[in-house]
C-alpha cells in the first residue's frame, strides 16, 4: 500500500507537499522487523532520544521519522491516512479534530487523566508552556518583562529599539501558533493589545519556534512571543544570548499529543510506541530527552493546561476561524 501511495504522490502534483519534509531520518535501519513511519512536528534532535529508547527495548523495529509543520500534518494525514503509523503534533486542536473524525485507533488502558486524552484515541505525553524569549543584550539596561502588559509598556517606550526586532507565529500558517493565539485571546484582552503593538513595530512572522530561536540567538530579533520553552531550553549554543520568560499574568500550556492512525499496517508496533511515550516511568536511555514528559512530571498544573476537550474545536469552525484570522490580520499586518 505504501508503495502505491508513493506512486500516487509522484504522479499528482497536488500531493507534492508530502515529499517536502523539514527533516527525515531512519532509526535502526538494519532491523529485520516492522518499520514504523511517524509524521511529527517535533524537531528530530528533541525527539530522537525517545525513539532510541524505544528501539533499545524493541531492537527488531525500525522507525522512519518525518518532520513537517502542524498544519501540514493535518493535511497529509487526511490526504494519505495509510501512509503513516503515528501522528505527533503540538497543535492539540487539529489532532483532536483528526481523532474525532475517525483517523485514530483506540488503545485501551493508557493511564492518562481524562483531561490528557480523548476517547482512548489521542494521548498527551508532554506539557509545554508558551513563553516570551528575549535577547538578553536588548534588555541589559532595564528590567526584563514578566507579564504581557510589562512587555507592551517596554515596547511602547522604546519603539526605535524594537522596530523590526520582534517576532511571533504566523498563525495563518502555523497550527500551533493558531492554537496559542486563540487560547490567549480567550484568557485576556491583553493579547489583542499586544498584537497591535507588535504590528506597529513591523513584527516578523515565523512558521515555528526553532526559526524564532535562531533569530534570537544571532540578534536578528530581540523578542519572540509564544515560543515553546522546551525548544529554547534545549539550545546549548548561544544559550547566554537569550532569556526564557514564563509570563506571570497567565500561562498558556499545551500538551504534545500522539495517535496511532487508523490506516496503520503496523498496529501492534505503533501501539507499543505510544504506550511507551505515555508510560509513567523514568526512561532507560542514557540520552535524557529534552521534552518535558507528562508521565514523569507530577508538577503539571491542570488549571493552566489546555485540556483535550470539545472546546478545542470551537475555533476550528470555518466561520469562527475566518473571523479570528481577520481580526488578527487587522492587528498585526498594519499596512
Amino acid at each position: 500500500m505504501r508503495y502505491l501511495i508513493s506512486v500516487i504522490l509522484w504522479l499528482f502534483p497536488c500531493f507534492a507537499l508530502a515529499l517536502e519534509w523539514e527533516d527525515q531520518r531512519v532509526f535502526n535501519e538494519a532491523a529485520q522487523g516492522p518499520q514504523l513511519r511517524i509524521i511529527s512536528s517535533t524537531d528530530t534532535a528533541l525527539f530522537a532520544p525517545l525513539i532510541e529508547d524505544f528501539i533499545l527495548g524493541n531492537p527488531s523495529i525500525s522507525v522512519e521519522y518525518l518532520v513537517t509543520g502542524t498544519a501540514d500534518i493535518d493535511r497529509q494525514v487526511r490526504a494519505t491516512p495509510d501512509a503513516f503509523d503515528i501522528a505527533i503534533s503540538s497543535a492539540m486542536d487539529l489532532q483532536l479534530k483528526l481523532a474525532n473524525d475517525g483517523y485514530a485507533l483506540a488503545i485501551d488502558s493508557i493511564a492518562n487523566p481524562d483531561w490528557a486524552q480523548w476517547h482512548d484515541s489521542l494521548f498527551a505525553f508532554t506539557s509545554e508552556p508558551a513563553t516570551i524569549v528575549i535577547n538578553s543584550a536588548a534588555f541589559a539596561e532595564g528590567a526584563t518583562p514578566q507579564t504581557r502588559q510589562e512587555l507592551i509598556e517596554i515596547l511602547r517606550a522604546r519603539p526605535d529599539d524594537f522596530r523590526g526586532k520582534v517576532g511571533t507565529y504566523d498563525i495563518r500558517q502555523s497550527g500551533l501558533g493558531y492554537l496559542f493565539a486563540t487560547q490567549d485571546a480567550r484568557a485576556s484582552e491583553t493579547y489583542w493589545r499586544l498584537m497591535e503593538v507588535l504590528g506597529s513595530l513591523d513584527v516578523r512572522l515565523y512558521c515555528c519556534s526553532g526559526e524564532m530561536i535562531n533569530d534570537l540567538t544571532d540578534g536578528t530579533i530581540a523578542v519572540a512571543y509564544n515560543v515553546l520553552g522546551s525548544y529554547a531550553a534545549a539550545r546549548t549554543e548561544g544559550k547566554d544570548a537569550f532569556e526564557i520568560v514564563l509570563p506571570s499574568d497567565f500561562q498558556t500550556t499545551m500538551m504534545r499529543t500522539a495517535m496511532v492512525l487508523n490506516g496503520t499496517p503496523e498496529p501492534d508496533a505503533a501501539e507499543a510506541f505510544v504506550r511507551q511515550l505515555t508510560a509513567k516511568k523514568t526512561r532507560s536511555s542514557t540520552n535524557a530527552p529534552s521534552l518535558p514528559l507528562l508521565g514523569t512530571d507530577d508538577s503539571v498544573d491542570e488549571r493552566a493546561t489546555i485540556a483535550l476537550d470539545p472546546a478545542l474545536l470551537t475555533f476550528l469552525d470555518k466561520l469562527k476561524r475566518k473571523k479570528f484570522l481577520s481580526e488578527w490580520e487587522n492587528a498585526v499586518i498594519q499596512r
